[in-house]
């Protein structure tokens, strides 16, 4: 099987401009080709509508695209700092599995030592879950939710046969959320994890098999 050439490069989507901001300053050593990130702003539609937009220009119709940023926990124990990798998404209007979770939660353990590695469906939401919420959706099977993962692969994969995926670093969890004190050293972690994942998202875009002809 070879290896996905430079030509079909890899679109990296992140929602909001901390998350931009993480995955511009991180460590880009073994790129390769330069990997494009698109910031779409916060919600389902602004991921489908930036996607599609992005997809549609030259030079993407074979890109891979890999959906990340930061997600809340549903499951007791998860921390802020610890990684999620998807095995699909899900949201209202259907589920995408995800391409070669394996390979990244080896390479997300490689670039992040010490740090827990989820695996599992990312369901999607169109607003910010708290509370009894997070015990629904744990209850479907799902071990973490955000908002724009499950448009911004349904979308990716609804414009042409390309491998997608999802990590997402939890900065909101069930002992940990947002609303309460202390909250803010959780996102600094989540942001210094977010900073760090870039190595893995390469060596992941490298193992992908060429596009069919």
């Amino acid at each position: 099987m070879r290896s996905r050439p430079a030509s079909a490069p890899l679109l990296i989507v992140c929602a909001l401009g901390i998350e931009h901001l993480a995955l511009r300053t991180g460590d880009r050593g073994g790129a390769g080709g330069l990997p494009v990130v698109l910031r779409t702003g916060m919600g389902p539609r602004a991921a489908e509508r930036s996607v599609a937009e992005r997809l549609a220009g030259p030079g993407m119709a074979e890109a891979a695209v890999l959906a990340t940023g930061f997600c809340a926990g549903l499951a007791p124990g998860m921390h802020p700092g610890d990684l999620v990798v998807a095995e699909e998404t899900r949201d209202a209007r259907g589920t995408v599995p995800c391409a070669g979770t394996d390979l990244l939660v080896k390479e997300l353990r490689r670039a992040v030592p010490g740090r827990t590695v989820h695996t599992g469906p990312l369901t999607g939401s169109d607003h910010v879950v708290r509370g009894p919420e997070r015990s629904a959706l744990l209850s479907t099977g799902a071990i973490a939710v955000d908002m724009e993962s499950a448009a911004t692969l349904r979308t990716a994969v609804g414009t042409g046969d390309r491998p997608v995926a999802a990590v997402r670093v939890v900065v909101d969890a069930p002992e940990h959320e947002l609303v309460r004190i202390g909250t803010v050293r959780g996102g600094i972690s989540a942001f210094r994890v977010l900073r760090s994942v870039l190595p893995a998202f390469f060596e992941w875009h490298r193992s992908l098999p060429l596009p069919r002809r």
